[in-house]
């Protein structure tokens, strides 16, 4: 065959990361202590601690938590360790702050576990364009943790991607 149509892409030592492979499953929830305050703004010890203890904490088994106060409230320290030792027995995760930090710690936890010997001196891409809600700091993560083992780091598809690194020779 004169004219074969050779897929240069399939052949080539390129490895492709897609963050979105590594999306844990579980329910995402924003827990608002809010509620639980006198007029939305006083802590008042002994009715936070008993709403504590009537509350029904596995509702949240298996989801990932973002505690926070939607109020101007000053909430003490206590209150979401309080809440946090409740949670924890039911819960992938737990954190002070919102949606979107949630999924940021959630990835840097993947991303200090995610072995990456097995790319050591080879280029890499990493996939944009994903379809679950993977936080733009989990790229910054993974690059960084890329950085010092391979060859040369890109972003995007194979067959357009953006270059972001290339180790000197």
């Amino acid at each position: 065959m004169p004219d074969e149509i050779i897929n240069r892409v399939a052949k080539s030592k390129l490895i492709t990361l897609n963050l979105e492979d590594y999306y844990p499953e579980g329910k995402r929830v924003l827990f608002d202590i809010k509620d639980w305050l006198f007029e939305g703004f006083v802590l008042r010890e002994k009715e936070f601690r008993q709403n504590v203890l009537d509350f029904d904490w596995s509702t949240y088994k298996n989801a990932y938590v973002a505690l926070t106060c939607s109020s101007d409230a000053i909430i003490p320290g206590w209150a979401y360790m309080l809440l946090s030792i409740q949670l924890e027995p039911y819960v992938k995760k737990v954190i002070i702050g919102n949606l979107k930090q949630l999924e940021t710690s959630i990835y840097q936890d993947i991303i200090n576990n995610l072995e990456v010997l097995e790319y050591e001196g080879k280029p890499i891409i990493i996939k944009g364009c994903a379809n679950k809600p993977v936080p733009q700091n989990a790229y910054i993560m993974l690059s960084t943790k890329l950085k010092p083992i391979a060859k040369s780091i890109m972003y995007g598809e194979a067959c357009s991607s953006v270059p972001l690194y290339k180790k000197n020779k």
